[in-house]
Order: C-alpha cells, then structure tokens, then sequence
C-alpha cells in the first residue's frame, strides 16, 4: 500500500504538507521550552487506518524540516520518508492502537515532570484548579529500557485514564486529538510540576478543599473532560490523595517521599464506628492519626 501522498487529505480533514508543518512547529516549542535537548523526543500524527507520519531518529526537534518527516503502517514498519523513523514510534502506536479516539501522540523530556519521574514521586493533586480540570490524577509508568514493545506496554495500564503519562526515569508522553492539544497536556504539566517545587521551596503546598474540588471536577464534567473521580464505583475514594492509580504504585516503584499527603477529602459513608459524624472513614482517620504521630517523630511515611 503506499503511503498517502503530499497534497492529499488525510483523516485529520488536512493535507499531509499542513501536518508536516504543524509537526515541525510543535517540535520547535518543545525544543525552544527545554523540553527536549540534542536529538530528544519524538512526535506522531495518525494519518489513516494504517499510516502514521513521525519525527525521524538522531534529529533535533526545533530543526526538522517537513521532508525530514517519515511514514509507518500500525506495526511500525517504515512506508515512507528519507530519514529513519524514530526508535520509540512502537509507543505511540500502541496508544494509538489503545486510544482510537487519539491521532497524535508528543514524547519529552521536560525537565520539572522528569524530575518527579525520577524521583518517582506522584504528582500531588487539588492544587491548581487548571490541572485539577485539563489534567487530574497523572500516573508514573514502571521502568523499561526505551525502545521496544516492553517500554512501549509500561503505558498501558493508564492510557485509557489520563491524556499524559509519566515514564519511569525518561520523560512524558501525551496525547490528544491534534498535536497541539497532544503537546498541550505536556506544558500544563511541566509548568505545574515547577510551581509545586517552588511553592515547597517557600514552605509548604496548600491544598484546595472537597468543595472546591468537587465544584472543580464537576466543571470538568460540563466541559466535557473524563476523570476516573467521576466515575461510578469510586466515588467514595479520597479525591485528592492520588487513589486512582495508587494501586500500581507498589509496581512501579512510586512512593510519596517530597510532599506530603493531602488532608483526607473522602465521602463520608454511614457508619456506627467510632470515626462516625467526623466526616472520615474510619479506614481515613487511622491514616490521619498514623500521618500525624510519624510527622511528629520526623518518620517519612510511605504513601
């Protein structure tokens, strides 16, 4: 099948020459941000069914130039283009292939988001109404040698959950209709990134209330964004203490180590225990109290 040509339209409703440029741009604001040094980062734009136009390998990003743009089927296979495509487009593909809704996918390397993947810290949420509603809970993949279709499942468990990830000891991947919005994602939360550590620096984050957060995500909801909190069946969880991908965390190597825990915010379920009326859990005030006690004794508690 050969590759769709220039001048034509693609499924985006654009010629492939207007994405080639669209491409290009992206990877010099990724490039003029610090988002990517020397030949770092890559990014895709679906085509069709089976063709997808990608940054090519050993390139810097804020100097391509559209014929420098390469084209593969869904496996990876190179169908188009003079330069070699790049080494991790099986990682696009396969959130792609995860995410039918999604056509372009941009990976980085922004230095505030990769310092909390390498220090493997979760991103501490009911902050910033604007992460709260663009972004919500962001998931730190395990670790794998980038490259190969082991690196590229690590995002598997939270591709369907959230518009950008963290990798394990690498950088970010985001994704989204067009690769504006794709690269959108990864400047909200390389910025946000940036004002935890500089609110830390100052002495300590402060955290938004239920209220405010519950208003938050139901503007979310109105805008029609998805968060995994609005969800059934987890509409009791603690909104603003990382719940929604807490599980892998043992997995993946995550632990709460630089910021502390959010004050519970969970939905008081009816109960004769003694944390009845308190507006906790009983499961939420054990974690309050034993939060407190290590605090008091200088004991970092893991999350």
């Amino acid at each position: 099948m050969a590759p769709i040509q220039a001048g034509k339209m693609t499924t985006a409703n654009k010629p492939l020459n207007q994405l080639k440029e669209e491409i290009c741009d992206i990877g010099r604001r990724i490039y003029n941000k610090g988002f990517a040094a020397g030949n770092d980062g890559n990014i895709s734009f679906r085509l069709g069914p089976n063709e997808v136009l990608c940054t090519p390998t050993m390139i810097s990003k804020g100097f391509m130039k559209p014929s420098d743009l390469c084209i593969v089927d869904m496996e990876g296979n190179q169908i188009g283009g003079n330069r070699k495509r790049s080494s991790e487009i099986l990682l696009h593909l396969t959130i792609m292939k995860e995410r039918p809704d999604i056509n372009s996918v941009v990976h980085c390397h922004p230095p505030h988001a990769t310092a909390f993947a390498v220090a493997r810290e979760p991103i501490p949420q009911c902050v910033l109404p604007e992460v709260e509603v663009f972004l919500g809970d962001v998931p730190i993949t395990r670790y794998e040698t980038p490259g190969g279709q082991k690196f590229a499942d690590t995002v598997k468990p939270f591709v369907k959950q959230s518009n950008v990830v963290i990798l394990a000891n690498h950088g970010t991947v985001s994704f989204g209709e067009t690769v504006e919005k794709a690269y959108w994602w990864t400047e909200i939360l390389d910025a946000y990134c940036r004002i935890l550590m500089l609110a830390k620096d100052l002495g300590r984050v402060t955290f938004l209330s239920k209220q405010e957060t519950q208003e938050l995500l139901e503007l979310k909801q109105k805008w029609g964004y998805s968060d995994p909190r609005l969800e059934k069946g987890i509409e009791n969880c603690d909104i603003c203490a990382n719940d929604v991908f807490r599980a892998s965390w043992s997995t993946t190597g995550v632990d709460r180590k630089a910021f502390d825990a959010p004050p519970p915010m969970a939905v008081p379920a009816a109960s004769t225990s003694p944390a009845a009326g308190t507006g906790l859990d009983q499961e939420a005030l054990v974690r309050v109290v034993t939060e407190t006690v290590c605090r008091q004794l200088g004991i970092k508690m893991s999350a």
